[in-house]
């Protein structure tokens, strides 16, 4: 008793204080150096279509695959930060980042690119991200809404400075060494894990309880039943693999969480769309012809801007008044980011581009700060992380075709404005399934609770009626009472 006494004090002092703060800069570090870094791939698709002699289509699949596996390691992360924790989780995912730029140095082919700054690289950053993102909803609890949105800033701050010093190494030295540096970057990864020491863990009071029920059950089994205890079978490979996939990925959680599967499908469709004006932002632009810094500029004042927008945006989210609504205020922000990409698609003059940039940029904050902040409202926190397994690998499906299947649009049609004309149309769509579907699912739980609520007045009210004192199976007795909880 006084052991749990002292590790709830010990989890109180780190909760939301203290320690907890400077976990949230490390995990900025490493979203800025993770989610941040694909930004400035558009950069170097110049010189990579010029080296390999690629077409727009084969080169986008670099960082498609970049951005895919750093979302489709979901589930292997969820193993390793249970195995492991989140430090070690994340440290490893520096290491194999720093790497996987660094092997991509000394490719030979736009194929070798895929494996080494695409899979390792990827994967790596998957590892960082995600175990950075689950190790703060440890930390965090009232001020947790606060947190996600301070640590998407890292994101933001990565937009900015990625493609100016991606742009000025380019200039100078070449891609091949730019990628060397970046890979000496990547391990600063390791350095932010370290700090990242695990939570201590109040012992659950139902496993304390059901101690001696165990004991006394195992000691029945071994005393009673063991011949019946041997013949059981292990169970076949099929069924363990079956076991781990569910534990992993939630898929129980999809298939009885409503709101959980709206927004897992709404956000894979989403992303189809989300990441292709950070890819060809810049090429569109030098197609156009602005000059090559002015258009790595672009994505810079993207990041600049979220800077500061991510966190109002975590405060405003925060309120009262959008408790249990966070969706809504999502699924708006998606809606403006898709009708954003028209005014890029409408003309490439260097004015309208800015413009562009100012307006895609604010509803991009709300997105980053609302993503991992409505999935951890629609789920429970002690399934959080392999229900993000789940959501990022479905995720990782749209965001690998997505960007392939753009380039493969401009290969044929020869213009770039039609890459921006998709990407509205997929975050318009996504944005009207998730705000009408939540808002159906809402109506349809209030008017199921209105029918389930007891009647004002009972006809045989004063009268005797006798009550069995054993619950059977009577089809007569009273409905049982049906609980609605919030999403």
């Amino acid at each position: 008793m006084v052991q749990e006494e002292e590790a709830a004090s010990r989890i109180v002092q780190v909760q939301d204080r203290g320690w907890a703060w400077v976990v949230l800069i490390a995990t900025v570090l490493v979203q800025g150096l993770t989610l941040g870094f694909p930004s400035c791939i558009g950069v170097f698709f110049k010189d990579l279509q010029y080296d390999f002699q690629a077409s727009n289509s084969e080169t986008s699949w670099f960082p498609s695959i970049m951005t895919a596996v750093l979302h489709a390691g979901g589930p292997l992360c969820s193993i390793l930060v249970e195995r492991f924790g989140c430090r070690t989780t994340v440290m490893l995912g520096g290491l194999l980042s720093g790497v996987g730029m660094v092997a991509s140095a000394f490719s030979k082919s736009i194929s070798h690119l895929y494996i080494t700054a695409g899979f390792i690289t990827g994967m790596g950053s998957c590892f960082g991200f995600q175990a950075g993102v689950t190790v703060l909803g440890y930390y965090f609890i009232r001020r947790r809404a606060l947190a996600n949105a301070l640590a998407s800033t890292g994101v933001s701050i990565g937009l900015t400075l990625w493609p100016l010093i991606s742009q000025y190494l380019l200039d100078e030295m070449g891609w091949r060494n730019t990628f060397l540096i970046f890979g000496g970057v990547l391990l600063n990864c390791c350095v932010c894990g370290a700090v990242m020491r695990p939570v201590p863990v109040q012992p659950p009071a139902l496993s304390m309880k059901s101690c001696p029920e165990q004991s006394t059950e195992g000691a029945h089994l071994s005393n009673g039943n063991t011949l019946h205890h041997k013949e059981h079978l292990p169970p076949s490979l099929c069924a363990a693999c079956f076991q781990t996939l569910q534990k992993y990925l939630a898929f129980d959680i999809f298939c009885k969480n409503k709101g959980y599967q709206i927004y897992t499908i709404g956000v894979t469709w989403m992303v189809m769309g989300f990441v292709l004006p950070l890819i060809y932002l810049v090429p569109y632009a030098i197609f156009s012809g602005v000059e090559e810094r002015k258009a790595a500029l672009l994505i810079s004042i993207i990041g600049f801007i979220n800077i500061f927008m991510r966190p109002m945006a975590g405060l405003l989210s925060g309120l009262s008044i959008f408790t249990g609504r966070r969706i809504y205020l999502f699924s708006v922000a998606v809606l403006l980011n898709g009708l954003s990409n028209l005014i890029c698609a409408i003309s490439a003059e260097y004015s309208i581009l800015v413009l562009y940039c100012l307006v895609y940029s604010v509803s991009m904050s709300v997105i980053g700060a609302l993503l991992f902040q409505v999935l951890m409202d629609v789920v429970e926190m002690d399934r959080f992380s392999s229900a993000l397994g789940l959501f990022t690998i479905l995720e990782s499906v749209t965001i690998l075709v997505g960007p392939p299947l753009a380039g493969l649009l401009v290969d044929v049609t020869g213009h770039f404005s039609y890459v921006f004309y998709a990407s509205a149309f997929f975050m318009v769509s996504a944005a009207l399934f998730m705000g009408l579907s939540f808002c159906t699912m809402e109506a349809k739980n209030k008017l199921t609770e209105t029918h389930k609520l007891p009647l004002p007045e009972n006809p045989s009210r004063g009268k005797y009626t006798e009550v069995p004192t054993e619950l059977g199976p009577d089809k007569n007795g009273p409905p049982a009472v049906i609980y609605i909880t919030s999403i």
